[in-house]
C-alpha cells in the first residue's frame, strides 16, 4: 500500500471552533432553539488553581537586598555561615525556594536554600 492509496481523513475541529460555530449558528438563527451550546466557564479554571498545591501559592520569604543569616549544610565549608545579602530570586528545586546570596567578604555568589536562611535579628 502506497502513499497515495490512503485516504486521509480531515483534522478534528477543536472545541473552541466547535463552539463558536454553535453560538454563530445561534445568533444567525441557523441553529435549533433548544440545541445546547457548551461554553467553558471561567469558574473551572478558578477549581484548578483551588486544587493546586500550596507550594505553588506560597511565595519568597527573604527579598533582593535583605541582610540574611546563612548557615551551611555540614557538607560545605564550615566556615561559610554568617551575614550575607539577597541579590537574586531563583525558583524552587521542589520542596524550598533558592536564593543567590552574596557576602562582602567573598569574591563570588553563592546559591542557598530558604530553610538554610533566617533574618537577620
Amino acid at each position: 500500500m502506497n502513499k497515495r492509496s490512503v485516504k486521509k481523513r480531515p483534522a478534528k475541529s477543536s472545541r473552541n471552533q466547535v463552539v463558536r460555530k454553535a453560538v454563530a449558528r445561534r445568533v444567525s438563527g441557523k441553529a435549533e432553539p433548544n440545541a445546547p451550546i457548551h461554553i467553558q466557564s471561567p469558574s473551572v479554571s478558578v477549581a484548578k488553581q483551588i486544587a493546586m498545591p500550596s507550594a505553588m501559592l506560597r511565595a519568597h520569604k527573604f527579598r533582593v537586598g535583605q541582610t540574611v543569616l546563612y548557615t551551611s549544610s555540614p557538607i560545605s565549608r564550615p566556615g561559610a555561615s554568617g551575614a550575607y545579602k539577597v541579590v537574586k530570586l531563583l525558583p524552587s528545586d521542589g520542596d524550598d525556594y533558592q536564593y543567590r546570596i552574596k557576602n562582602s567578604g567573598e569574591a563570588f555568589e553563592r546559591v542557598a536554600k530558604e530553610s538554610q536562611l533566617e533574618t537577620e535579628h
